[in-house]
């Protein structure tokens, strides 16, 4: 009896690679993929998976199926490079330096208008300065997300 080719190893390999080099040549182009790379987690998780079921298809099946061999040594090299794409992505980023306009924390925000929920201009200054004239200034909390929306 002959052996069946299994292609579930290679192919995961291979979507693993195009996880590793559709980030950078693509999805880094777009704020949405970018700053959180979900559609590159998820090639990622399609490809372990692929090549979790073509291992797991060669060790029950020896018999009908190869890879034995080709199998594990495709999924160290997966793992490998979704190591290096996590490193790239999560730890090697926040090397970048920091903006050198932004405000630190505790310091005063500079002056800006933007729109509010309605659409309508508001200032920051209106929104310190004291109410009607009396009392002390309000207070003003500004929290940014970093994101695309």
């Amino acid at each position: 009896m002959t052996r069946s080719r299994n292609f579930l190893p290679l192919a995961g390999f291979l979507v693993c690679v195009v996880a590793f080099l559709s980030y950078f040549l693509f999805f880094a182009q777009f704020p949405m993929t970018r700053d959180v790379p979900w559609a590159s987690w998820l090639l990622f998780a399609a490809g372990l998976g692929l090549l979790g079921a073509g291992i797991l298809r060669a060790f029950r099946a020896p018999e009908r199926y190869r890879g034995r061999i080709a199998g594990p040594i495709l999924g160290v090299l997966s793992l490998g490079i979704l190591g290096l794409f996590l490193f790239f992505t999560l730890v090697f980023a926040r090397q970048l330096p920091d903006s050198a306009g932004a405000p630190r924390v505790g310091q005063k925000a500079p002056d800006f208008t933007l729109p509010d929920a309605q659409g309508q201009p508001v200032q920051l200054a209106s929104l310190l300065g004291p109410q009607r004239g009396e009392g002390p200034p309000g207070w003003v909390l500004l929290i940014f997300y970093r994101g695309y929306w």
